[in-house]
């Protein structure tokens, strides 16, 4: 049991540090897409109906505390491994097991909610746009004029027509635009590509989470009887 104790311990403290790094890459992950220009221009969109500022703040927190608490359960496991102590490796679990209930929900979400991001940032874009066409507000075709210098697109397909004077004065200088291009293709591309990166990294966290789980309680066990094995035997004169 002694080996085998020895051999887990061996093995526990590389992956620990692959927890590490997973949950640095959510937390740096997280940031980017909090702070990131494409982001943040949509989210500070001043409309009342801008419901991708909500998606935005939520995703932040949620990827921020994933994060810590991965870490947090990696640094448990690791001084678990190290003290050979039962208390900090049922906490390890215990913080594997939280960050789980998270990411299952969080993986529920996008799959049934898969389109939701895509659909709530070219909202935004399609109600800043039509207010510029009908409206010559200044603070809107400032708005409007950041996110096509943003996403390197001029304008959209519109039903009403009379596009081509709102692309005039909000389109970057030099901008020509794509006859089969507009800027919600742009968009949706551009938040396809990240949302695929997410999903990868989500399912590649669900995965660690469940064998973090798992070899914490192989470690629990394996102390747990290595500590039973060494008192046998042993007893106390009075």
């Amino acid at each position: 049991v002694r080996t085998q104790q020895e051999l887990l311990l061996c093995q526990s403290l590389p992956k620990n540090l692959l927890f590490q790094l997973l949950g640095l890459s959510i937390a740096t992950l997280s940031t980017v897409t909090h702070y990131g220009l494409h982001f943040t221009l949509i989210s500070n969109i001043s409309l009342e109906s801008n419901s991708y500022r909500v998606i935005h703040h939520a995703a932040f927190y949620f990827g921020i505390c994933l994060s810590m608490t991965l870490i947090l359960a990696a640094l448990l496991s690791s001084a678990a491994t190290v003290q050979e102590s039962q208390c900090l490796t049922a906490m390890g679990f215990f913080c594997f097991a939280l960050a789980f209930c998270g990411l299952i929900p969080a993986a529920c979400w996008r799959y049934t909610h898969g389109t939701e991001v895509e659909n709530s940032m070219m909202d935004v874009y399609d109600l800043v746009y039509e207010e510029v066409r009908r409206n010559a507000s200044s603070f809107r075709r400032h708005e409007l004029t950041a996110i096509h210098e943003a996403f390197l697109c001029c304008g959209k397909r519109s039903l009403f027509g009379d596009t081509a004077n709102v692309e005039r004065k909000t389109c970057p200088s030099g901008q020509v635009r794509d006859a089969g291009q507009d800027c919600l293709r742009e968009i949706q591309d551009f938040l396809k590509k990240h949302m695929d990166f997410v999903s990868m990294l989500l399912g590649i966290t669900i995965g660690f989470t469940v064998y973090g789980m798992i070899l914490t309680s192989f470690l629990w066990f394996s102390i747990h009887f290595s500590s039973n094995l060494d008192r046998k035997g042993k007893y106390t004169l009075r």
